[in-house]
Order: C-alpha cells, then sequence, then structure tokens
C-alpha cells in the first residue's frame, strides 16, 4: 500500500469558503490519522479572477484554523512549484506526450463555431451538447490551411468508444459514467494554459498524491481524470467524494443561513477551535455521541468510513453553542487576550494596557464570557464596567429602585463600601449582608435594588463580582446617584 499523500488544491479567486474549508479539514485528518503527508498547493490558472491576495487569505485562515501542511505554499517541498502557473512546463510536456500517442489531438475551432454547434444540437433534441469531433481527423492539409488562418489550436483529450467508466470511491461507492456523455474535452487551452481537469491529473501524479478526498461537486469530473490518468499510464489515486453543504431548509448553503467565508467568522470572534470541531462534523459523524470533540481527538477518531453520502446541513445554532462552549472553556488568558481587539474596537480600551489593567480585564472577560456566542457580543455584556453613569432603561429594574426599603438599604450599603478598604467579591458578600440587616430586609430585597443601582438590569453576573470588578469608589458613587434619584 501507498503512503498516504493527500493535497488540499484550492484556487486564490475569492474569500475562502466553509465549503473549502471542510475539504481541507477533512485532508489533514486523514493525513494526520495514517502518518502522511498533508500538501497545499494553489490551482491558479484563472489568470483573471486569481490573485496573491486570495491566496494569503486561504493560507492565513488555514493556519488560523491549525490546519499545518508538510509539502506546498510556502513551506516548499521536493515536489514543487506548488503554483499552477510555475507549472507550465510541465503540463505542456505531458500534453506533447498524448498527442504522440494519439490520445489528443489539436482542435481549431473557434469560441463562436463551438458555440453555434452547440446551439444547433440542442434545437435538434440532442441529450448532451458536448464536442461533436469535428477535428478529431483533420489531415495534415487541413491543419495547415486553418494554422495559416492564424488559428492556434487548443489540445483536446481523445475519448475512447466505450460504453462506461465506473469509479470506485470511498464514501459513494461504485458510481458509473456513460461515455457518451462525457465527448473529447481540452486539456490545453490555445494560450497553453491547462484545465482544470488536465492540470490535477498531472499534479497529483507527480505529486504521488494516494488520496483525493474533495467536494461531491467535483465527482463529475472524476471520470475525466481516470481517463487521463490511464492514457498517460499513471496509477489513479482512491477518490472519495464528501457530500455537499446545505442551510437547515435544505437548500445549497448560502449568506441567508450564515456567514460562508472563514474570515467572517474570525472576524466576529469565533474561536478556530470550535469552527474546526463543527466542521468535522459536517458530513462526518464519532464513533459515540460526544460532540465536543478538539482537534487532538478528531485527530485520533476521523475515519473516510465514517463520512456521510447525504448532505451535510449547515447548522448555525449548533455552532454557536460550541462556540460559547469553548469560550468558556477555554483558558481566561487566552479569551482575554483574543477579546481585547473587540473591546479596543468598542472603544473601552486603549493599548497599552498595564499589568494591573489586564488583571483587572481578566476578572472582568471571566464574568462576561458566560453569555457570549462569540466575542464580538462582548462589547455589549461589559459597559458596566466601562462606563461612568449607568442608565436604567429596564421597567423592572426602575420599579425596583422605587420600592420603599431602598433609600435606607443604599444608604447603609454605601456607608459600608466607603469605610471598606479593598472591596474584594467576599467583602462585597458581607457588605451586603450587613447593610440588608441594617435596613431590616434580606435576600432578593437586597440584591435586586443593587444590582438595578450599578448595571441598569435585574439580571446579570455575580452582584459579588460585579462589585469587586467597580471598585469601592465606583460602587459608592452608583449607589449615591441611585439615592439622589430615589429621594427626589
Amino acid at each position: 500500500m501507498l503512503p498516504v499523500r493527500v493535497r488540499f488544491a484550492p484556487s486564490p479567486t475569492g474569500p475562502f469558503h466553509i465549503g473549502g474549508a471542510r475539504s481541507a479539514l477533512f485532508n489533514w485528518l486523514f493525513a494526520r490519522r495514517c502518518g502522511g503527508v498533508f500538501i497545499v498547493r494553489i490551482e491558479d490558472t484563472d489568470l483573471e479572477r486569481s490573485s496573491r491576495e486570495s491566496e494569503e487569505n486561504i493560507l492565513a485562515a488555514l493556519r488560523w484554523l491549525g490546519l499545518d501542511w508538510d509539502e506546498g505554499v510556502g513551506v516548499g517541498g521536493p515536489n514543487g512549484p506548488y503554483r499552477q502557473t510555475e507549472r507550465l512546463e510541465l503540463y505542456q510536456r505531458y500534453a506533447g506526450q498524448l498527442l504522440r500517442q494519439k490520445d489528443a489531438y489539436p482542435c481549431y475551432c473557434t469560441e463562436e463555431e463551438l458555440a453555434a454547434e452547440r446551439e444547433e444540437l440542442l434545437a435538434r433534441g440532442a441529450m448532451t451538447s458536448g464536442y461533436s469531433g469535428r477535428c478529431r481527423d483533420l489531415s495534415p492539409e487541413e491543419r495547415a490551411r486553418l494554422e495559416a488562418e492564424g488559428r492556434k489550436p487548443a489540445i483536446r483529450f481523445r475519448v475512447p468508444d466505450k460504453d462506461v467508466i465506473v469509479v470506485e470511491d470511498l464514501v459513494r461507492g461504485e458510481v458509473s459514467f456513460d461515455y457518451s456523455g462525457i465527448g473529447d474535452f481540452i486539456i490545453l487551452k490555445s494560450d497553453g494554459i491547462p484545465t482544470y481537469n488536465f492540470a490535477v491529473v498531472v499534479d497529483d501524479h507527480t505529486m504521488s498524491i494516494s488520496h483525493v478526498i474533495r467536494a461531491e461537486e467535483h465527482l463529475s469530473n472524476t471520470p475525466r481524470q481516470i481517463l487521463l490518468f490511464n492514457a498517460l499510464g499513471w496509477q489513479t489515486p482512491q477518490f472519495a467524494h464528501v457530500s455537499l453543504i446545505l442551510g437547515k431548509d435544505r437548500s445549497k448553503m448560502s449568506k441567508r443561513h450564515g456567514a460562508t467565508a472563514i474570515e467572517q467568522y474570525q472576524e466576529k470572534g469565533y474561536l478556530p477551535e470550535a469552527l474546526v470541531n463543527f466542521l468535522a462534523l459536517l458530513g462526518w459523524s464519532p464513533g459515540g455521541e460526544e460532540e465536543v470533540l478538539p482537534l487532538a481527538e478528531l485527530k485520533q477518531q476521523f475515519s473516510l468510513d465514517r463520512v456521510a453520502k447525504s448532505p451535510a446541513i449547515f447548522d448555525l445554532d449548533k455552532l454557536n453553542w460550541l462556540n460559547g462552549h469553548y469560550i468558556r472553556q477555554a483558558p481566561l488568558e487566552y479569551i482575554t487576550e483574543l477579546a481585547v481587539p473587540f473591546l479596543e474596537k468598542a472603544g473601552y480600551l486603549r493599548a497599552p494596557l498595564t499589568p494591573e489593567r489586564h488583571e483587572w480585564l481578566k476578572s472582568v472577560v471571566a464574568l462576561a464570557r458566560e453569555y457570549l456566542v462569540c466575542l464580538e457580543d462582548i462589547k455589549d455584556n461589559v459597559g458596566i464596567y466601562f462606563n461612568d453613569r449607568v442608565e436604567v432603561l429596564e421597567a423592572g429594574a426602575r420599579e425596583v429602585l422605587d420600592e420603599p426599603h431602598v433609600p435606607a438599604l443604599f444608604a447603609a450599603l454605601g456607608r459600608l463600601v466607603e469605610d471598606c478598604p479593598v472591596l474584594t467579591a467576599a467583602k462585597a458578600r458581607e457588605l451586603l449582608k450587613g447593610a440588608g440587616k441594617e435596613a431590616g430586609v434580606k435576600g432578593k430585597q437586597i440584591f435586586i435594588p443593587v444590582r438595578a443601582a450599578l448595571t441598569g438590569s435585574i439580571q446579570g453576573p455575580d452582584l459579588n463580582q460585579i462589585m469587586a470588578i467597580l471598585g469601592k469608589e465606583r460602587v459608592a458613587g452608583r449607589l449615591a446617584g441611585a439615592l439622589d434619584r430615589s429621594l427626589s
């Protein structure tokens, strides 16, 4: 059995999408599970749409997700170069081999002639509108005449005259394709640029790829690629085509089902660990019921025999649940560092932070992260710690502050806070109990009004922790402000 060598080969023509990230992840997991090699190469032969900016976006997203590669763009290797535009001589060499073998031929048809031919076939009710083969058997004289007209030929592969080609797929099983539906296809365009099906075969062979793991949409390309492998006398890799990703309404994944580009999730403050966990479950299932699977666990469990044939459903609610779980379980220092840019953008922080300010911020994040779906949400959960004044907008909070015992409670708590040297969470608990005793109240009659005065709400994190984070001056100030309002 050949050593496992897999590849991820994106086209750098736009944002890096969820589907591409899942394909990269499945290849990476398979390589790591089998002790194999993961290669990243770039398919940039779409000269008009490809860009280095998009390439960098893809590579940066892979690094962010934690998917390192053993060979490829940026790391090198023995099978480079790893960009298709830097491998043109290789494609031309093997196209020449196919020409010499009579497995390919020059095609002089113009785009206009091919379009007219397709329209005519459709008008006649033909089942397919593939190439008719008009240049298949041109004589040397006919070729010379067409070249004298200034026509530069493309190179077409000569599809054998057989019935059926069978793809043995590791996910989908045996899939058959009718040769008549394939038709002679272009492998090298007239400008010398290879088409996808030809370039990918040359690349997979010269990089010794053992398994091709990719999206189901490429299944229809597979018979053409197998024909090319066979014609060139090369061993065909094993294929595994992963199901489509659909929205919860079972339509094709789109923006209405959630962000489609990886960088959008990065910008919102989703954790790479959560996104990787979620992507792994899009079309693959673990052995047990557990769905929270860190990358190390995924590497141990992943196998192609648990990849589903049926479409994967993109469930944003599930991703949000996973991300919230990872935010709450991750080391506090890590989450705090990730939260800083979001807080700076909201105007709550200004770099650099002193060590004391950083420690204080960790206590803020520790409370806030219990309520977060993604880190972007933190700006909506920490205003009480950064703003000088509190607006009491909730009707329930205003009602609580109007209760008759509140002035005495606030006056007593204010005095106790002023006399307190350092306001810790434990000390806050003690002061709340003492103020309640002075005012003749206990339980909710203490906590709810104080929470409303300090935060503007009657719900939220632990009140003792809130008081410790705010500190004695701000707590005393807010209590005094609330007392003035209740007395006025």
